[in-house]
Formats: structure tokens, sequence, C-alpha cells
């Protein structure tokens, strides 16, 4: 487990009482490095969605928890947030969620010349992810070459 890996972990233990309070859920935690500062990123979210308000709640306490704890050495900015209608999907629980709606799938590299892929969310396992094309033909994606999934949104 990277270190990373680890403040992720111990943050989502910090931030689950705290949600689950509220009647919110943790939707994804991160730890990143973008250009020189650390990001301590935390996704909440609930029926309905998330407002200013509840990250503002939900932040308040973090970083006070944050500060007890003092588990993350490093100098790094917290940002408690909703996961948003673009949101990325990287759990099962987000998967199994949003079977039926379509994606957008980017990959490390491409097949056929294509990088990104849109379509139907039809399944999932341990190591890959089903989509169902605009033509109606299936398509699978080893897990570790994409680099992202979001789901799509039109306005």
């Amino acid at each position: 487990m990277t270190k990373h890996e680890e403040y992720e972990q111990k943050t989502e233990k910090l931030l689950e009482p705290l949600v689950k309070a509220n009647d919110f859920e943790v939707y994804d935690v991160e730890y990143v490095k973008e250009g020189g500062n650390y990001f301590l990123r935390c996704f909440i979210d609930k029926e309905g969605g998330i407002t200013v308000d509840d990250c503002e709640l939900v932040s308040r306490s973090l970083s006070d928890l944050l500060d007890k704890h003092d588990f993350i050495p490093d100098s790094y900015i917290l940002e408690v947030s909703s996961p948003g209608l673009g949101r990325q999907l990287k759990r099962d629980k987000h998967f199994e969620k949003n079977i039926g709606e379509e994606v957008e799938i980017k990959l490390f590299k491409p097949i056929n010349k294509k990088k990104d892929f849109v379509g139907i969310l039809t399944g999932f396992s341990q190591n890959s992810i089903t989509i169902e094309l605009e033509d109606g033909t299936g398509m699978e994606f080893v897990r570790s070459d994409i680099s992202t999934i979001r789901l799509t949104f039109d306005f």
C-alpha cells in the first residue's frame, strides 16, 4: 500500500461517521499532488445532491479530526465537495448504482486508433467493464487499461 492509499483509507475511516450522522455517503477520497501542492479531496453524496452547506459542515468537522490524528506529515489542502454530474466511477458500488447509465471511457492506449468510447454501462467485474455502444454492439474493457470512466450528461 502506498502512502497515498494509506492516507486515503485513514481519512475515509474518519469521514464515515461524519457523513452517516448527516445521512450522506462517502463517494470517494483521493490524496494527490498537483503542481507543487498536495490535495486531500473528499467527495460526499446524498439523495438529491450535496449543497455547499453540507460540504462546509463536513469540512469543518473533518478538518478538526485530521488535526487531532495528524497522520499526514505533508502540507495539504483539504477539499470537500460533491462528485458532480460528470462524476468518475471508480468503485464497484459506483458501477452497480449506474448500470444502464451512459458513460464515457478514456483509455491509456488506443484500441483501433481510438481512446475515447461512449456507451451504456451494462456490466462490470473485478477485471472488466462492459458497455453497449450506440450501434448496439457490446464492448468489454480491461479495467487496468482504463484511464477514467465518467457519467455523461446532457444539458
